[in-house]
């Protein structure tokens, strides 16, 4: 299945049914008076996060959706039926702006979460509606209420709770493909990996989701390379892995590359914890390490993991490093939910 994390499409919501002008007509009942029926409501256009979705590639062959128009009021005091919403299914993690795709509408973050985007036109008053002591006649209804128009674009955010972020080839699909049952792309070129892979990571008595993003190169948030347009992903991770290449010739280089298109994207992910990890431990000599470890300390200003994600060499003290991050970070989103609910 083809990745997609953003689309563009046109919404319409249902118009209101007429009401209905009518009178009851009946042998003998010479003033029946009138029975004219309201109109239906028009149905909403919903969106709605379901397990089982993660890409919008949907939306891209199909971009028109409508829900139904409610039916006209009848005779004999009969409601128009209302129109059935059209519910568009989305993964988890999919945000809902509008057209100027910065007003945003709605975040659905967990299964089953689901919002209006657009509301169905009310249904117009059949003349029964409008009967009073005195006007017992009235020949008039008001139509229905048109729908709303509008367009919208979808943009997906994967839920992980941590990301690997590095250059081309600093080995985060092979990382991804040994900690989890994953199957991302492994080559000796770089840009292997092209869209963002997920996989579930096990260790001790604990399971978290870990996101493998493609690498990123200078400049890429003016364009060159893929871009940072699948940096949008790690705004939801609690804590990032960054993967240094320690076969390159400048391991603290590569470091503030990588840290500067962080910085230029923004959204906050300079400010997310970090663990520095010096990877490909097999490919180097231990004094080749020992200058890479200094490199990358100095511009990280920490001590980084060394790490193989081939031999598996320090690839349990990441995990746990993750792992421990991950639960200061759901601790404090517990308390502060708490601290939430308190204050209301």
């Amino acid at each position: 299945m083809k990745f997609l994390d953003e689309a563009k499409i046109y919404i319409q919501s249902g118009a209101g049914g007429n009401g209905c002008v009518s009178f009851r007509r009946e042998k003998f009942i010479e003033f029946g008076g009138p029975n004219g029926g309201d109109g239906g409501n028009g149905g909403d256009v919903m969106v709605e996060a379901v397990n089982g979705l993660n890409t919008l590639i949907d939306y891209r062959y199909q971009q028109h959706f409508k829900a139904q128009r409610g039916g006209n009021g009848m005779g004999k005091d009969r409601h128009g039926a209302n129109g059935s919403d059209a519910v568009l299914k989305v993964p988890v993690g999919t945000q809902v702006y509008d057209e100027d795709g910065e007003t945003l509408l709605a975040d659905l973050t967990a299964v089953g979460q689901s919002a209006t985007i657009a509301k169905g036109g009310n249904g117009g008053f059949g003349n029964a509606h409008f009967k009073t002591s005195t006007n017992r006649a009235p020949r008039h209804a008001n139509p229905g209420l048109p729908g709303e128009e509008l367009t919208i674009r979808l943009r997906l955010k994967l839920i992980a709770d941590a990301g690997l972020v590095g250059l081309p080839n600093a080995g985060k699909s092979t990382f991804l493909a040994t900690v989890s049952a994953a199957k991302p792309k492994i080559a000796d070129y770089p840009f292997t990996t092209l869209h963002p892979q997920l996989g579930v990571v096990r260790i001790d008595d604990r399971e978290f989701v870990l996101a493998d993003l493609p690498g990123l190169i200078e400049g890429a948030h003016e364009g060159t390379g893929l871009g940072d347009r699948f940096l949008g992903h790690t705004e939801r991770c609690r804590v990032l892995l960054h993967l240094v290449d320690g076969t390159a010739e400048d391991a603290g280089a590569a470091y503030k590359t990588v840290r500067g298109e962080l910085d230029a994207y923004g959204h906050g992910l300079t400010e997310k914890p970090e663990i520095v990890a010096l990877s490909k431990a097999d490919a180097m000599t231990p004094e080749q390490i020992k200058k890479q470890i200094a490199k990358l300390k100095k511009a990280s200003g920490r001590t980084p993991l060394v790490l193989s994600a081939q031999s598996r060499q320090g690839v349990p003290e990441a995990l746990r490093a993750l792992v421990q991050v991950i639960g200061k970070a759901e601790t404090a989103s517990d308390e502060k939910t708490e601290e939430s609910a308190w204050s209301r």
